[in-house]
């Protein structure tokens, strides 16, 4: 290993230890020559993924880092750690190796969604926007209504009531009526 600071190829591991998930090593080297320490990560390299691309033809090599590149941007300016984006990369990457030596890139960007859509809502309308490629804005808040409004399940808290789907809901709400009597089709979403 290659001393950043000074160069040199001479080096010794000071301290070895597994990642949390046991998929890397983490290293910390010290340069024989300088006396510099710094941090290796060692993992499997898995050169068997292929993403076949939306034209069906063209083939590429899985990019981890493209995929991460692509949630990091629907987290911009979100308040969620490095640590929560780092485990939902690990766990997307884990299900697609899993799954075989071909993906459609339709399929990475489903997994993606499906993922989101508990962490983070924003996160993920913005990742649908691209990867649903919305041409205008009906697409996007027809999106945000099928989101809706959704309890958000919290995983430190169990559930106060079991919820039994073999009974009848109780409630059942009145049928809306359109305010024009039902005369136009056309979505009308705030605008004049």
């Amino acid at each position: 290993m290659r001393c950043p600071k000074c160069g040199s190829r001479d080096d010794k591991v000071i301290d070895s230890r597994q990642s949390r998930d046991s998929s890397s090593i983490r290293r910390r080297r010290q340069c024989l020559s300088c006396g510099y320490r710094f941090t290796t990560y060692e993992e499997i390299e898995r050169s068997d993924l292929r993403v076949i691309k939306r034209d069906r033809r063209t083939h590429e090599q899985f990019d981890r880092r493209k995929l991460a590149g692509s949630i990091a941007k629907a987290f911009e300016k979100r308040s969620t750690s490095l640590l929560t984006l780092e485990q939902l990369v690990d766990d997307i990457v884990h299900e697609l190796e899993t799954s075989g030596r071909e993906v459609n890139s339709s399929d990475i960007g489903a997994k993606v969604l499906e993922k989101l859509k508990d962490i983070d809502e924003v996160a993920y309308l913005r990742y649908a926007s691209v990867h649903q490629r919305f041409g205008d804005v009906d697409e996007f808040v027809d999106a945000i209504q099928k989101l809706g409004r959704r309890v958000k399940k919290n995983s430190a808290q169990r559930e106060l009531f079991a919820v039994d789907e073999t009974q009848e809901p109780r409630l059942k709400a009145a049928p809306s009526r359109p305010v024009d009597g039902g005369k136009t089709n056309k979505k009308k979403h705030g605008r004049v």
